[in-house]
């Protein structure tokens, strides 16, 4: 297997909680991956330790940048912080807080080129009427829209997406969906963390991992037989139980 990145025995601790324990999540290099997985299974926790939004207690993470899983070619970058990966290739939009309030949604875009904007209005026209806005003002939909807008046009090698579809109209979930389908043809790494399987995008999805309470449970290719059983016990709940005693329950 070609290879982006890969957390390799992972774990990850605030105090004595432990949100990771010991995970292994390979990234293939030019494919949709997709975390799945309730509230607190650490979906969100493996994107920010992919990212270096967090540090590891314990584990690594490896950089291959496309090259082959055993071809000695990857590069262990633990220990570099999030602005170091961010330059290197990764972007990350986290479900929540991905815009400067401050900011209008202009200044969001200022930094893209011409074309890259264009690009971005062609697919989230409905930002063109909210350049002057302060994204601090924006609905919750809008934000997501331009959080990802900026996040598509930057030329990273990897975008790893928060649930990308908080707030965001089924017609908007589905341009975002196809653009997501563009780009990984064009060869960039997409990774979703998500808590189902996106019906509009699983026929691009190529590697599935579902995790619970800080383990990865399952990973293989979205069609295999088991994983709508697995994918079952790991269901967003309608009633979610609280933490249990020790354990940090992360996104």
């Amino acid at each position: 297997m070609t290879l982006e990145i890969a957390l390799l025995g992972a774990r990850v601790r605030h105090g004595p909680l432990e949100a990771l324990h010991g995970v292994d999540l390979p990234v293939p290099a030019g494919r949709l991956t997709v975390l799945l997985g309730r509230n607190g299974a650490g979906r969100s926790t493996a994107l920010d330790a992919l990212a270096g939004a967090v540090p590891l207690s314990a584990g690594r993470v490896h950089w291959y940048g496309g090259a082959p899983a055993r071809s000695g070619a990857a590069r262990d970058i633990t220990a570099l912080g999030a602005y170091a990966r961010a330059r290197r290739g990764m972007t990350l939009v986290p479900a929540e807080g991905a815009v400067f309030p401050s900011l209008t949604v202009a200044d969001h875009l200022s930094r893209s080129t011409p074309r890259e904007r264009a690009a971005v209005l062609d697919l989230f026209p409905e930002l063109g009427r909210l350049l002057p806005r302060s994204a601090g003002t924006l609905s919750g939909g809008e934000q997501q829209m331009l959080a990802l807008g900026v996040a598509l046009a930057r030329p990273s090698r990897l975008l790893m997406l928060d649930e990308p579809g908080r707030g965001l109209a089924p017609a908007v979930l589905e341009r975002l969906h196809t653009a997501l389908a563009a780009q990984v043809a064009a060869g960039r790494t997409v990774v979703l963390a998500e808590q189902s399987l996106p019906s509009e995008a699983t026929a691009a999805v190529d590697l599935v991992h579902v995790l619970h309470r800080g383990s990865v449970i399952f990973s293989g290719e979205p069609g295999e037989p088991g994983l709508a059983a697995i994918s079952a016990t790991a269901a967003p709940s309608p009633h979610p139980a609280g933490p249990g005693p020790g354990r940090w329950r992360p996104g």
